[in-house]
């Protein structure tokens, strides 16, 4: 429910009982969702900290990571229709119009959250390394372009 939930939202905060009580906003008083967004953010952070390789899909892991040198961000991008036809095939429930109605709504709260907190424009090609049109290239020349491109980046 809280998964990567914008939080500019008056509604939204209203409908999770923030109503702006004049209480001092510390760790305890925070919104959930300011929580959940601090927790991953920690999270990710420990995750780097490891020096282990890893994937971090969404969460706004480029602000997360932004001070490392040993980071890609990759935003994979595919033709609205391409991606309606493709959620009607997985989900048999939808029709192409409640897919690509989903599919707006979960673009626009993934971009909303990402502006929120993040200092770069979700999908903006300038705030990644690589903008991959993944439907054009399929999932697993997908994944060997980002691995051939860390390999050139990152040859250690």
């Amino acid at each position: 429910m809280y998964d990567e939930v914008p939080t500019n939202s008056l509604l939204y905060s209203l409908s999770l009982g923030n109503y702006g009580m004049n209480v001092p906003m510390g760790q305890y008083d925070m919104p959930i969702h300011q929580k959940i967004f601090l927790a991953q953010f920690e999270a990710i952070q420990k995750l780097a900290d490891k020096g282990e390789g890893c994937v971090i899909i969404g969460r706004c892991a480029d602000y997360a990571l932004a001070k490392r040198e040993q980071v890609i961000n990759v935003f994979l991008r595919a033709d609205p229709a391409a991606r309606v036809k493709r959620l009607v095939e997985q989900y048999s429930d939808l029709t192409e119009k409640k897919a690509a109605d989903q599919m707006v709504k979960t673009d626009k709260r993934r971009a909303s959250y990402h502006n929120f907190y993040a200092d770069t424009r979700w999908g903006s090609a300038d705030s990644y390394d690589l903008v991959i049109d993944c439907l054009k290239t399929g999932i697993d020349n997908t994944v060997e372009l980002i691995a051939a491109y860390a390999d050139m980046r990152f040859p250690e």
